[in-house]
């Protein structure tokens, strides 16, 4: 039991880069990190971080330590997880990531019903556009909206996802609705704009084929949500994802226009490490969201 509880410590500040915020962790005093620390140190016989004031680095063989025990004891939760499955019942805690529109839209009002599903699992839900990585951080596993490509990672497809374009019927009825594509060149768009310049090239689709629409206006911006609220004002058009605009559609706050050349989105994804056993935590929450998203979503 000491040598697992030394690993697990080992883990948390390779991890942390902190005595103090695994201590935290662990829910512990930082001496008694320290004093485990030293025990494994001294039971091997190698040092296995670098100390400062600051902070904590692993040692070269500590890094390699830190691979094998971050391996083992991620295979241990996960053999324990998938016992539950066949009580489809999930315990302990699962750890989320997120987009932030995304998570506080169609993420965070769920998690009451699944929990309620699951009474002893608890949820922590992180919201944030970093993409995390998932081999290496404590997250069970992340939502992601994109084209994903990565063949370390396993991606369950939640939901399909399309833009459309959409602006305040006062808008439309002071510049006109567009109804062709070319159209959107007489017309204020309302473009998102990035570190590496605006995403002024909007993606339709005419005859069954791609076609990318350069489109301008006088306002930019790099956060979604910023968008829609000019859009909502008649400051504009806005090319925005279903998911993101759907209530405002409903509500008749924003009108849709082109909806006949909506070309397929990045799908909704839950995205986790590839391991030999899949968490029932990990397995009831995909399940589940499947389930609430619907066939389509019901934000279509």
């Amino acid at each position: 039991m000491d040598r697992f509880k030394e690993l697990t410590t080992f883990v948390e500040v390779a991890q942390r880069g902190s005595l103090s915020a695994a201590a935290r962790e662990e829910g512990i005093t930082p001496a008694m990190v320290g004093r485990r620390i030293d025990q494994l140190e001294e039971r091997l016989g190698v040092k296995l971080f670098k100390r400062s004031t600051r902070k904590v680095t692993l040692t070269p063989e500590g890094g390699t330590f830190y691979e094998d025990c971050h391996r083992i004891l991620d295979e241990l939760r996960s053999a324990e997880d998938a016992l539950a499955v066949g009580a489809r019942s999930a315990s302990g805690r699962l750890i989320v990531t997120a987009p932030t529109a995304f998570g506080r839209k169609h993420i965070a009002p769920h998690l009451p019903g699944f929990i309620a599903e699951h009474p002893n699992l608890a949820i922590t839900l992180h919201l944030s556009e970093r993409l995390v990585d998932l081999k290496n951080e404590r997250f069970d596993l992340a939502i992601r909206i994109a084209d994903l490509k990565s063949a370390d990672l396993i991606a369950a497809k939640l939901a399909r996802n399309h833009r459309v374009v959409c602006a305040a019927p006062a808008y439309f009825k002071r510049a006109g609705k567009p109804k062709a594509l070319a159209d959107l060149a007489q017309h204020n768009c309302l473009v998102t704009s990035t570190e590496d310049g605006a995403v002024d090239a909007w993606s339709f689709q005419e005859k069954g084929r791609p076609v990318a629409v350069k489109v301008a206006g006088n306002l930019q911006c790099n956060d979604g949500e910023v968008l829609t609220r000019w859009a909502i004002a008649g400051e504009g058009i806005a090319w925005r994802s279903a998911w993101e605009v759907s209530e405002e559609v409903k509500r008749g706050r924003l009108v849709t226009a082109l909806d006949e050349f909506a070309f397929p989105g990045n799908n909704i994804y839950a995205v986790y490490p590839e391991r030999r056993l899949l968490p029932a935590k990990v397995k009831f929450f995909i399940e589940f969201l499947r389930k609430a998203f619907g066939d389509p979503p019901y934000w279509e």
